[in-house]
Formats: structure tokens, sequence, C-alpha cells
């Protein structure tokens, strides 16, 4: 028998099965007649074989752009993955999607990818293959600070930092989407692929002039004529294969994170050790499937214990974990503590931890299922406000790598003193249970309800029983399909819906590649803002 969440991630599998066929069969037939792969196709072919790749922003615009025939995965696949050797960021337009057009959720889903790829100094790969922007959308995607053009600005920002850009482009590469794969290091092409700033019939139109595809922006034209291309292939397999040598020449800064130390419990326990909805646990007793079969120093264990903070191991990496604890505790002095909630003791010690961390330039993961701080006369007297914002103020201001994972719930200020997406993690899971959003159902439907009955009185109307019952069902609907999972992951707040089994495989990719040393400088970060 299935439990709930054993029920929720098979549904996500399903879901996640159809957004990986992109534009459907019909589309990806389409695409091998003209002789090329699939982006995921093209991914697999140049990827080390039997090594992880990262899938990243997965179910990004899911549901969205419904009038427009949806767009899967925002028609573009990015991920970490290992070339030569090598972790690299490959970002890879899906043509089976609209022809590879951007989107706005497209656009922001690349921005993401570049950001990871300079906060961790990760080569980027560029699978070219777009027919530039959505124009219904343009006014979505094209002018504002974190739209199209910033993808180009930070071409420019991320050779200034050293870091390698590839780009193959393997079909389409049209208008200002030409600037992308012409502003990073080395720019291969294949036959049959165009890059031009106007095609042919926008230059007929424009001025009058008849042109070939091939004379206006072909490989050959480009590879001997313009000398915009450093690279011309006959076809998709000499191209990647040339691309995996062109990798393979970048040296290789080493991460100490190792894959094959033993965890402290089988991950594929971690079913056994997820209570169901609203029930305690002690977040102990998770921790030995994530990290590694090693001590675990907890920091301050008899004191402010609703957050436990202390160090462990993670692939022969030491990392420092603040997690919420979600069973009830009773300090030495004072009222019993509720779990999944932030008191002023367990605010101020996670704050400590965490500057203690970056003093000795220890990693930190952090672990949600908070419902928030502590509200009420007591809490207030005692601080409450002073203690979270100086929590806020050291995850601010952390300069180690910040690993975050959303086990459950990840309500209003809870979510930011706990390394939210605002925070700048380096990355940022979800298991399936978890709920995202400014505070619970229950108090955000009785708060929505209030709001609407008052909005309903000033016109005049006075509710009656029956439809003061199908408001409440219908806000509450509203608000619980926004806490679920997907609309986090469908905007990218958070990278990816991992199942718990998963969690430890996931992270100990991740923090390889946010522990990449460069020159003896550990955690090399960017300033890029997207």
């Amino acid at each position: 028998m299935q439990t709930e969440p054993d029920h929720k991630l098979a549904e996500l599998r399903r879901q996640e099965e159809t957004i990986r066929q992109g534009g459907g069969a019909k589309a990806i037939a389409r695409q091998h007649e003209k002789g090329r792969l699939t982006a995921r196709e093209r991914i697999a072919r140049l990827l080390d074989p039997d090594t992880p790749f990262l899938e990243l922003g997965l179910w990004a615009a899911w549901g969205l752009y419904a009038e427009w025939g949806g767009a899967p995965s925002a028609g573009v696949v990015t991920g970490i993955g290992v070339v030569e050797k090598r972790q690299v960021m490959v970002i890879a337009n899906d043509a089976t999607v609209k022809a590879g057009a951007f989107f706005p959720m497209t656009c922001k889903k690349v921005l993401r990818a570049q950001r990871i790829a300079l906060e961790n100094h990760l080569p980027l790969v560029y699978l070219v293959d777009s027919a530039g922007v959505f124009l219904p959308l343009q006014d979505e995607v094209f002018p504002d600070e974190d739209d199209f053009g910033r993808i180009f600005r930070n071409n420019a920002v991320i050779s200034a930092a050293g870091i390698p850009q590839f780009a193959a482009i393997m079909g389409n590469c049209v208008a200002g989407g030409g600037y992308l794969p012409v502003m990073c290091d080395k720019l291969l092409m294949t036959e049959g692929s165009g890059l031009y700033l106007a095609g042919p019939a926008l230059v007929k139109a424009a001025i009058g002039q008849t042109v070939s595809h091939e004379d206006l922006g072909g490989a050959a034209m480009h590879a001997s004529v313009s000398g915009t291309i450093d690279f011309r292939e006959p076809d998709e397999s000499s191209c990647l294969d040339r691309l995996r040598r062109l990798i393979a020449a970048v040296k290789s800064p080493e991460s100490a994170v190792r894959g094959d130390i033993a965890p402290g419990r089988s991950p594929a326990d971690l079913q056994q050790l997820i209570p169901g909805s609203g029930r305690e646990y002690d977040i102990r007793d998770l921790l030995p499937c994530l990290l590694d079969d090693a001590p675990f120093d907890e920091y301050k264990a008899e004191f402010g214990q609703t957050l436990v903070c202390g160090y462990g191991r993670l692939g022969g990496v030491a990392v420092g974990v603040v997690a919420n604890q979600r069973k009830r505790c009773k300090p030495a002095d004072g009222a019993l503590q509720y779990g999944g909630v932030i008191y002023v003791d367990s605010a101020n010690k996670a704050a400590r931890f965490i500057m203690d961390c970056n003093q000795g330039r220890i990693p930190l993961l952090f672990l949600q299922d908070v419902n928030g701080f502590m509200v009420g006369r007591d809490s207030e007297h005692a601080g409450i406000i002073r203690a979270g914002a100086k929590l806020v103020n050291a995850i601010s201001n952390s300069v180690v790598p910040k690993l975050t994972v959303i086990l459950g719930g990840s309500y209003g200020a809870g979510n930011y003193a706990l390394c939210g997406k605002a925070f700048d993690p380096r990355f940022i899971f979800a298991w399936p249970t978890a709920r995202y959003a400014v505070m619970g159902g229950d108090q955000a439907a009785s708060t929505l309800l209030d709001i609407t009955i008052q909005a309903l009185k000033r016109q005049g109307h006075e509710p009656d029983a029956a439809e003061l019952q199908e408001l409440r069902e219908k806000v509450r609907a509203s608000y619980e399909e926004q806490t679920d999972v997907r609309y986090a992951a469908a905007r990218l707040w958070v990278d990816g819906i991992i199942a718990p089994e998963e969690t430890r495989a996931t992270l100990l990719v991740a923090l390889a590649a946010a522990t990449r040393y460069d020159e003896g400088r550990p955690f090399k970060t960017g300033v890029l803002q997207v």
C-alpha cells in the first residue's frame, strides 16, 4: 500500500516523463527528419558515459502559457554534467518546443544557470538551436533587466571572470540570440545550421534583397567569409566529439568531494522515517541518511533545541548543518517549545553557528521544515524580531557555499531565516512533500476569507452560510494550488524536485560544484546579479 508521500512522488515522476518529451513525439520526429538530435539526446552524447546529470529547472513553466500550447521545461534543458572528467554547466535549447523560442521563463531559467555557473566557477556549454524570442510575448521577454538582454550581458561578465564558455550552433540561431554564441570563447557550427540577425524572408521584406539561407548565414559562409565561427562541422556527431576535446583542454579545478564514502544509513531508509502529514519526527534520525558514516558533532545541543546545528561530513567534506527540529522540546528554563518553530534562543544559536562556519570556511547545508518564527506577547518581549534579524543578517553576509533542501513546510520568514531563494543558496531543492508560502494553509485561508467577506459586505452583500462554505472551499483550493511544490518549481523558486532517497546523491553533485578549488582559493564566487 502506497503512503501519501509515495503516491505524490509517483504522480510527480509520471508528470516529469511527460515534461521530458518536450514538444511531443511528432515534434521529436520532425527534429530527427532534419538530421538533428533533440536537446536531451545531444546532452547524453556530450557527457561522459555513466556519470550523473543534475538537471536544474525541469519543472520551469509548468502550467504556464496554456493559451500558446504550453512550454514544457521552458523550452530549454539546463544542468550540471561531467565532460572529460570536468564538471560543466550545460544549457541546451529544446527545438521541439516552439522551435526553441524564448518565453519569459526561458530567460529566467538560462539566467539562473548562468548565475550558478559563475558562483561555482563552472565552464558553460551552450547547445544552440533556437528561433529567438517568442514574439507574442516579446514585451515580457525583451526589455527588462532580468530578460533576454541580460543573458548576453552575463556572457561578457562570465568571460571577464575567466570562466570558459563554449557554444555549438546545431540548428537555428536567429536575431538577438546570435549574440550568445558569438560572445563565447569557442564557437562551433554544423552544416545546415543558420546564424543571422534576420532570416531570408525578413531581409527581403526589410531591404528588398533576395538571398539564400546558406549565403546569408550558413556554416560555410561564417567559416570562410565572415570568420565568425571557429570550427565548421559536417554533422552533430563530429561537432560533439570536437566539443568534448576542447573542453578536455581546460584546466580542471579539483573538488575534495568523494562519491565512494558510505552514508551513516541507507538513503532509501528515508521513506520509512518520513512521517505522515503533521506528525512529529526527530530530524537527527534523518541526518545519517544524508551525511557520511562519521560522527555528527551537534552544536549547543541543549540550547535552542528547535533548530539542530552541527558539524558533519558529506562526501568527505566538512559541512555545517542547520535543520528544523520537528518534535516538541523542553528548554531548561521556560515553557514547552513546538517543533518547526523558530524561537529566540534557536535563532540566536543558529546565527552564531553560521558565523562560526564562515570563520572556518565550512559550507552550510540548510534543511527546512519550518512554520515560521514564534509569535505572541512573550516572544515579542524576548526580542524575537531582533533575534530573527540577527539570523537573517548572518545568512545574508555568509561567504561560504550554501545548499538548501526543503523537506516540508517553508513558510514566511522561516523561509528567509533558513536560506530561501532570496538569500543566494548555490542550489535549492525540494522534496515532493514541500510547501512554499508566506503562511500555512489554515491561517491563510482564514485571513483571505475574512478579506473576501469584508469586500462583499462593503458592496452591500451579506453572504449566507452556504455561500460562506463555498467561498471557504474556493479560497482554500486556490491557496493549496499555490503552495504545491510544482507551483514553486514552475517559477524557478527551487532548482529541482527530488525524491528523499535521491537527496544525498544530489547534494554530493551540488557540493562538488560548490567546493571546486581554483589555484588554491576555495569557494571562488562571483558578483553576478540576476
